[in-house]
């Protein structure tokens, strides 16, 4: 897990950092959450649903299906899939609370190096945030300002009791039980159908784009599959797919679009 350490001029000014290199550091992930703006690429490529976080719901896209293991990451950190989960994308950067409860910028302190070679500087000898980390600490903030959009739109879907357990099952091939993944929550289309008109008309815009979103997700349960099958092909042989193009199969991400 990250240890988050707040950035500041007064304790890094001189200080360098790890830059990212690919995304090994997701290979335990089984969900990333996301943000109501990824939406339109999300549901082409992930299942998407809830988990419990306190008394509230998190959105989330599921990455895994059995412990500490990501189907969507290559062994060699390439991210198998057309889109990264923007809550993938600003590590080693996070925003997260500092002594004052105040967010602020914060690196994952096991990416800090006094190494002039590998590592490269958090602020310009004017003790300016380098472009690259203005860049990153840009794209938190959206994200952040998004999130809170998103949070209101699930808060507003659990408020009118649409969300339910969601028992899912995945085959796993003929002869062999399907895997039960626990711990999961859906819309319940029926919940949603139910609703009285006046309570259906408040949850017009972004709860309905949530809801329906989720709901159209489930076409791809058939991808988990298909990428457990390419792991276990690559356990198997790994060079019998050292050559695939990973591109061709699983598409490719931009690090700081939605």
């Amino acid at each position: 897990m990250p240890q988050w350490t707040v950035i500041s001029k007064k304790h890094h000014a001189k200080a360098r950092y790890l830059p990212r290199q690919g995304y090994l550091h997701t290979a335990r992930q089984l969900v990333a959450p996301f943000l109501l703006a990824e939406l339109p690429r999300l549901v082409q490529h992930y299942v998407l649903g809830f988990i419990t976080h306190g008394e509230k719901y998190q959105p989330i896209a599921l990455l895994g299906l059995e412990k500490d293991r990501n189907l969507y990451l290559h062994p060699d950190g390439r991210w198998l899939g057309d889109y990264v989960p923007a809550s993938l994308r600003g590590y080693p950067f996070s925003l997260a609370p500092n002594q004052d409860g105040q967010l602020a910028l914060c690196i994952d302190g096991a990416m800090l190096t006094d190494s002039a070679a590998a590592g490269e500087p958090l602020f310009t000898a004017d003790g300016s945030p380098t472009d690259k980390v203005s860049t990153m600490l840009d794209f938190l903030n959206h994200c952040e300002d998004n999130r809170q959009r998103t949070q209101t739109a699930v808060d507003a879907l659990q408020q009118a009791d649409t969300i339910e357990p969601w028992p899912l099952e995945i085959s796993r091939g003929e002869g062999l039980d399907p895997l039960q993944v626990s711990g999961l929550y859906r819309v319940s289309e029926k919940a949603l159908n139910a609703l009285e008109t006046d309570v259906y008309s408040g949850l017009r815009g972004a709860p309905m784009v949530l809801a329906h979103g989720q709901l159209f997700s489930t076409h791809q349960i058939a991808q988990l599959t298909e990428r457990a099958r390419f792991h276990s092909q690559q356990e198997e042989a790994p060079a019998a797919t050292d050559d695939v193009d990973i591109g061709k199969i699983f598409g490719d991400d931009d690090i700081f679009k939605f």
